[in-house]
């Protein structure tokens, strides 16, 4: 069974989300089963790279809130994180352009280190004091060295304004034909959706509901016909 995860390294309900998902995964009888991919989605992508602003400041203008609203928010943020297991810093955080992440995303996934990448780059944007937004390219090729790809190929597809741009649109396009208008957003086997940072309990159910309902093969024409097996092949039999 597959699982997609649509979600931006600046949401931080997807950081919690991706905790309470593998909690749910973890404990899942078929988990060795499961394979997991994560899709790119931006949140802001409209950002020129260079835009990077503190977090309360964007939460402000973008949403029209005061920042006694917006702390009190990043505060609520920081007890579901610690509720999950999770570093989450509720101030002095910054704001920025993801797609160069997402870019790194794909590169990651074709080394098999996607959800190594994913992870660290989580930790970094929630938990530690130095900017994933400010520092450039060598902060992001640092956070890719670190989840074991080889920071000199890292470095490369930064330079490369369009490696695996199309790769990020193509997830951006798909999220939109499935319906996703926001993150995280979780896809079992292109049948079951769900939306949010949902409560262990409710991704254990669609799990186990997912697998329950994985359709059999249906075979089409007659069952005993020639073919070739373990035991060799059918022999055609004349008059």
């Amino acid at each position: 069974m597959r699982v997609e995860i649509w979600s931006d390294i600046a949401c931080p309900w997807c950081y919690v989300g991706k905790a309470r998902f593998e909690k749910a995964l973890a404990a899942f009888p078929h988990r060795d089963e499961v394979e997991v991919v994560h899709r790119s989605f931006e949140l802001d992508p409209g950002r020129a790279k260079g835009d990077v602003q503190p977090v309360i400041t964007m939460l402000t203008r973008k949403y029209g809130m005061s920042e006694a609203q917006a702390q009190a928010g990043e505060d609520n943020l920081g007890a579901q994180a610690a509720a999950e297991g999770l570093d989450y810093r509720t101030r002095g955080r910054d704001h920025g352009n993801t797609f160069d992440m997402h870019r790194l995303l794909h590169f990651a996934k074709e080394h098999g280190r996607q959800d190594a990448l994913i992870q660290v780059l989580y930790r970094a944007n929630f938990a530690e004091e130095r900017s994933v937004f400010s520092e450039g390219d060598e902060r992001l090729v640092e956070l890719a060295a670190e989840a074991g790809l080889d920071a000199g190929a890292a470095r490369a597809v930064l330079a490369d304004l369009d490696a695996y741009a199309e790769e990020v649109r193509a997830d951006e396009r798909e999220a939109a034909q499935l319906g996703a208008t926001g993150v995280p957003f979780f896809v079992l086997d292109r049948t079951y959706g769900v939306s949010g940072a949902q409560p262990a309990e409710v991704f254990t159910q669609a799990l186990t509901q997912a697998w329950g309902e994985r359709s059999p093969l249906r075979l089409v024409g007659q069952e005993d016909t020639d073919a070739c097996g373990p035991d060799g092949c059918a022999v055609p039999r004349h008059g």
